[in-house]
């Protein structure tokens, strides 16, 4: 949310979980980590630019993966140029929806903001 302006008391703040069977399914660092894999083609790749473990990484992708029942991001092994990570069409299916989501969250808690005047 936007930083509170010098007479303001407070502001609203918020954020998005989308649970499943075995509770996080998508959030806001996990929407992160698929656009980190897209933009640098591999797991490993996407979990330093983050500094995070590549086994956190990998954990959060395995859930993603088996809660969705088609897979967000598929493994390539091997080969001249080594292995990577692709996101899948639903995975980017996915990323659109929360940043939906994300943006009509921020919106009602500003309008929100301003009806109570904090």
């Amino acid at each position: 949310m936007a930083l509170r302006k010098k007479n303001q008391v407070a502001s609203f703040r918020g954020r998005v979980w989308i649970d499943g069977k075995e509770g996080t399914f998508i959030g806001y660092g996990r929407v992160v980590l698929l656009e980190r894999i897209i933009e640098h083609g591999s797991i490993t790749k996407a979990a330093k630019s983050m500094e995070m473990s590549y086994r956190h990484a990998w954990d959060l992708v395995d859930s993603m993966n088996r809660q969705a029942g088609k897979p967000f991001v598929e493994l390539a092994t091997g080969g001249k140029g080594g292995g990577g990570a692709i996101v899948t069409k639903d995975g980017k299916k996915a990323i659109k929806v929360f940043w939906t989501f994300h943006k009509d969250l921020m919106a009602f808690l500003k309008r929100e903001e301003k009806k109570l005047k904090l």
